[in-house]
Parts: structure tokens; C-alpha cells; sequence
């Protein structure tokens, strides 16, 4: 009897290029592999670069525990201007002047979103209401109530402050939405905020420089993506499987 072909299986780690979606990416790979199970373990926003986990064959089934995983992002947000998804990428809903401010006074408005609080998701966001996403209702200009939720913020440092740019680091829990911490952060500051660009470095102890480029990764003959699949038993915890 012919022998079936041995599929794939295990985590990609990918480089996320900024403009297509997660789920782009997800088809890009499916179409590599020639094979429909290959799922991610969270979401990357278009405008967002970097580390995207691809889970491939079986290896889909860890999805909820990599998803649980902290993460850390660097980015920049711009002050003075809002917008209705809370990042370049929306509609500007207001614009206002930008006070004077020290280093010193930023670290100080950073300082209060550090721990643990709750965070109302934007209404341009994947997560659904009844079945409905709210990015779609969003569209069609509609505005619904949104449970809040549990988040925490191990840190959040400053890397640069050139007004009206704020350059940081986040080390944060899953579920965290940056561009509405920078949105928030606008507000306290009293002239709005937007984020401006964003890049995931590492989830736990998965990183972003060991990840391919998804242009590298589609020049990758089928013995060079076996070799960077991790197995699974590598990935995760012998209690989680």
C-alpha cells in the first residue's frame, strides 16, 4: 500500500510585514504548505509588524494556551490627534494642541497603567457582540456597549519622548489592546493620542528574531520549513498536553 505523505506539523514563528491581516498571513501559509489546518495564536492588527505564530497540522490544539501567553510590543504613539480605532490607520475624530511636557511628566502619566485594571475593547475590534464583530457595527457607525476586561501591564517604559511622539515598551497580558492604551494615555494627558506604529518582539519566551520574513518563507523549500517547525512537546508545558 502507498504510504501516506507525512504532513507537517509544529509552530512557524513568522515576521509579520505591516498591511495584510493574520488571517492573510494564515492563507499564505496554507497555500505554502498546500494544507487547510494551519491556524495563529493571536492576532496582529494590518497596521502592526512582527511576531505572528503560526500553528501548523495538530499543533492548532495548543492555540488557547499560546493565546494565554504575555507579550511584549514596541511602538510609537503621536500625540495631539485621536482617531476612531485608536491608531493611524482610522479617522480622525479630533485634533488638539500638545501641552508643554518633560520626560519626567510622561513617565509619570505612563506610570498609572502599569498593574492590573480593566479595558474596554475598541469598537474597532475583532472581538464579537452577539455574533457580530464589532469592527463591522463600527463601520456602519455604530457605537454598542462593551464589557470590559481583565488586563495587566507588567511594564510600560519609555524609550524616547520627542513631542509629539512617545516611543516605548510594553510588557503586557493577552487581550491587551496598545493602541487603546495609547488612546487612554492621550486623554490623561489632556490632548488625545493616537498609536502610530507597533511591533510584537516576543511572547514569553518565543522571539521575534527567530522568526522568517514572509517573503523569506515562501522561498523556503518544504525540507527548510521542516526544519523550522517547533515541535510541539518543545512549545509547550508536558502538563498542557
Amino acid at each position: 500500500m502507498p504510504q501516506t505523505p507525512h504532513l507537517p506539523e509544529g509552530l512557524l514563528l513568522i515576521d509579520k510585514p505591516a498591511g495584510p491581516t493574520s488571517h492573510d498571513i494564515v492563507n499564505s501559509v496554507r497555500r505554502q504548505l498546500q494544507m487547510k489546518r494551519v491556524g495563529h495564536a493571536g492576532t496582529l492588527d494590518p497596521m502592526a509588524t512582527g511576531l505572528l505564530i503560526m500553528l501548523i497540522g495538530k499543533a492548532t490544539k495548543i492555540s488557547q494556551y499560546l493565546m494565554s501567553l504575555n507579550k511584549t510590543y514596541q511602538g510609537t504613539l503621536m500625540l495631539g490627534q485621536t482617531t476612531d480605532s485608536h491608531d493611524r490607520d482610522g479617522k480622525v475624530t479630533a485634533t488638539r494642541d500638545v501641552p508643554e511636557l518633560t520626560e519626567e511628566d510622561v513617565l509619570v502619566f505612563m506610570k498609572e497603567f502599569v498593574g492590573d485594571q480593566y479595558q474596554t475593547p475598541p469598537m474597532f475590534s475583532a472581538k464579537k457582540i452577539q455574533g457580530v464583530p464589532l469592527y463591522k457595527l463600527a463601520r456602519k457607525g455604530k457605537v454598542v456597549e462593551r464589557e470590559p476586561r481583565f488586563i495587566r501591564v507588567s511594564s510600560f517604559e519609555l524609550l524616547e519622548f520627542d513631542s509629539p511622539k512617545i516611543s516605548f515598551v510594553i510588557h503586557s497580558s493577552k487581550g491587551t489592546y496598545v493602541r487603546t492604551i495609547a488612546h487612554d494615555l492621550g486623554e490623561k494627558i489632556g490632548c488625545g493620542a493616537h498609536l502610530f506604529d507597533l511591533r510584537r518582539t516576543a511572547i514569553e519566551n518565543f522571539k521575534v528574531e527567530n522568526a522568517v520574513t514572509l517573503d523569506a518563507f515562501s522561498a523556503l523549500s518544504q525540507a527548510e520549513i521542516q526544519q523550522r517547525l517547533i515541535p510541539v512537546y518543545q512549545a509547550v508545558p508536558s502538563n498542557i498536553l
